[in-house]
């Protein structure tokens, strides 16, 4: 196997042999027997400690002391105390059974201010995490970015509004492999980058995510994500550097999801049409996967569009050996006689929603989004992995102390079932990782959205099991959705 091959297989052959052990089980839901059941985190949405051992401001330490950027003035500081209580949260996860979890690594952890100076404190604390993981039976997918950059790259050269970026990003992920690639196999560079990048720098306005920058011009905030998509490039080959052996690297990435009205022919095609024009598909997800932003797409961004490098798009364009994707909802879409040839189709007054505005159910999404990957992008045998599908509720303990989520566990089994059609007609679903472990900083809602599958009280940091951590530990133990 070269360095950097997949190591994720379903164990079957073919996919079509995947496919053929789910034919005619559509009613029972089984997976096939290696499909990989997890959860996923993200660390300074849980860690805290963010003082602590030596470890330095990210730019959402900044982002959160600024008076009215955080739903009730939250910030990251403790949040669920991970970073002195993950021994007890991997006791949870053995009782949920998952053989996966993803988490990511703090930057300003490791490198304190981005570039220079190892942190050992921050360094070690990996290393016990990934050893007692291991321990219990789990295996670690290291998200090597979830947003939390050093604020000292921010305050010498404005982060990711510079191409040093990239190459800090790189050295950082080079440490890191060293470090932990004797035990971890699994690793993702970026995690979503529209959302430290369009929803971090913004024209006119303080953006709703760190580093809350205001910019003068869009071009500015597009050149952000370019610059982010060179840091994924670079960190792929860095990691691959620094590997000790075989190991699968991977982008997360959350594009916007069309799914066609019916499944007539026609709007099946629509819903293709669409993909590379959705929110911002064509300019971050196409050139990771194809080498090239979508035709056309920086013709119509005009003199906003990045500047482009000689030599950039083969940077970004590194062969992965899976894919992430973050799918929560979808967009409804469906043929129309005019030039896009194709229509979004608005949510009627009653469509159901969870507790996020942009949260509408649409369980069918997870399917759609792997088919378009498959068929659109002309990439039927890269591994996918969904890495987020979860939802925000209004969980209420009980007089008992029971947190009875079933719109939750409805909206968990209904994505679980479009997953296994997804598998059932042949397309390459690896893997699920339901977000999130338990409760945590929901960024720019604070403490007041809840997306976990166990309940946190902030004020005893006492853990307890809602009916979906339950009801999921059952899917697992089953390898079917139940």
């Amino acid at each position: 196997m070269r360095k950097g091959a997949i190591a994720v297989g379903l164990g079957h052959g073919t996919i079509a042999d995947v496919a053929d052990e789910c034919k005619g089980d559509r009613m029972s839901y089984e997976f096939p027997a290696n499909f990989q059941w997890g959860a996923a985190t993200a660390a300074y949405q849980i860690e805290g400690a963010t003082q602590t051992d030596g470890r330095k401001a990210s730019v959402w330490d900044v982002f959160c002391a600024a008076p009215g950027r955080i739903r009730n003035g939250d910030t990251g500081a403790i949040a669920n105390d991970h970073y002195h209580r993950f021994e007890s949260d991997i006791a949870w996860m053995v009782k949920l059974g998952i053989k996966q979890y993803r988490f990511s690594v703090a930057w300003p952890r490791v490198i304190p201010d981005g570039r220079g100076a190892v942190n050992p404190k921050g360094l070690d604390f990996y290393s016990r995490l990934v050893d007692c993981l291991l321990q219990n039976g789990i295996t670690p997918y290291v998200t090597l970015f979830h947003w939390d950059s050093p604020h000292a790259l921010e305050h010498r050269y404005g982060s990711w509004r510079s191409r040093e970026m990239a190459q800090d990003f790189a050295d950082y992920c080079s440490v890191v492999v060293r470090h932990l690639g004797d035990r971890v196999t699994h690793w993702m560079t970026l995690n979503e980058i529209v959302c430290f990048t369009h929803l971090g720098y913004a024209v006119g306005k303080i953006p709703e995510h760190a580093p809350g920058t205001r910019v003068r011009r869009q071009q500015e905030v597009w050149q952000t994500s370019h610059h982010a998509l060179l840091a994924h490039g670079l960190g792929c080959q860095a990691i691959r550097a620094a590997a000790p052996g075989d190991c699968t690297v991977m982008l997360v990435d959350n594009p916007a999801i069309p799914v066609p009205l019916t499944e007539s022919p026609a709007d099946i095609a629509a819903a293709q049409a669409a993909l590379p024009d959705l929110w911002v598909n064509g300019g971050i997800l196409y050139p990771a996967l194809t080498g090239d932003y979508s035709p056309g797409y920086c013709d119509r961004l005009g003199r906003e569009a990045p500047h482009i490098q000689p030599g950039d798009l083969a940077i970004i364009h590194q062969p992965l050996d899976a894919l992430g994707l973050n799918i929560y909802t979808g967009t409804y879409i469906r043929a129309k006689d005019n030039e896009q040839g194709y229509e979004i189709v608005d949510y009627a007054p009653g469509h159901p929603r969870l507790n996020m505005p942009w949260l509408w159910v649409v369980p069918e999404c997870l399917y759609w989004g792997i088919r378009h990957i498959s068929e659109v992008l002309q990439l039927p045998n890269l591994p996918i992995f969904i890495t987020e599908n979860g939802c925000a509720a209004q969980d209420t303990p009980t007089k008992q102390g029971e947190i009875l989520d079933s719109d939750r566990l409805l909206y968990l089994r209904q994505h679980l079932q479009a997953a296994h059609r997804t598998v059932a007609e042949g397309y390459p679903l690896h893997g699920y990782f339901c977000w999130s472990l338990m409760d945590n900083f929901e960024w720019a809602w604070g403490y007041d959205r809840r997306f976990g599958l166990l309940y946190n009280d902030y004020r005893t940091q006492q853990r307890t099991p809602k009916a979906s951590f339950h009801w999921y530990a059952e899917c697992i133990r089953q390898n079917r959705v139940i």
